[in-house]
């Protein structure tokens, strides 16, 4: 009898042990962003394709966000200093060459690169208008960059790419891509 007390008593406080470790765990921040990867849409250039991926929900749902590599394209010792740099590499001109800047670039970081980011706007070749978001990281002399384009606020869509660029399947596809593998 004693045996089957102790083994209950056991059982239950491990048990609630258990669901008060789970409820005070951290959780992850809710977002409910979800980028889903789909084809490369733009014709070989210079450079090796980079991923496309497409928001569903969030305020940024429809835009698409494009990244790539460009290795040995940054400048070594600055980085990417200025909007002007942002305007030239940010692989805007893949989505239009129609494209103007909204607002001047700010600072960004992701991981351990550093950068700029500014927003756009485009004029599509249907003549549909788009917000627009170029970012252009760097990492030794090595660049990182991504655009996104959509019909949403171009705040949230920033941040939304921003995010997702953040996560560790990201990280871990952008440092391979810089390091070559």
């Amino acid at each position: 009898m004693r045996r089957t007390v102790t083994i209950a008593v056991a059982v239950i406080a491990l048990g609630a042990s258990g669901v008060g470790a789970y409820q005070l765990a951290p959780q992850s921040a809710p977002t409910s962003a979800h980028w889903r990867e789909i084809a490369w849409p733009f014709p070989r250039d210079g450079w090796p394709a980079g991923r496309a991926f497409r928001c569903e929900g969030d305020a940024c749902d429809g835009a698409e966000l494009y990244v790539r590599a460009k290795r040995g394209f940054c400048n070594c010792d600055s980085g990417v200093a200025d909007d002007d740099e942002v305007d030239r590499v940010a692989d805007l001109d893949l989505i239009t060459p129609r494209f103007v800047a909204a607002a001047p670039g700010e600072v960004v970081q992701v991981g351990e690169l550093q950068g700029r980011a500014r927003r756009y706007d485009l004029a599509l070749y249907d003549g549909a208008r788009h917000a627009a978001v170029g970012v252009a990281l760097s990492r030794r002399c090595d660049l990182f960059v991504a655009a996104a384009h959509g019909q949403g606020d171009p705040n949230a869509m920033q941040r939304a790419a921003l995010v997702f660029l953040e996560t560790r399947e990201m990280k871990t596809w952008v440092t391979a891509a810089l390091d070559g593998t």
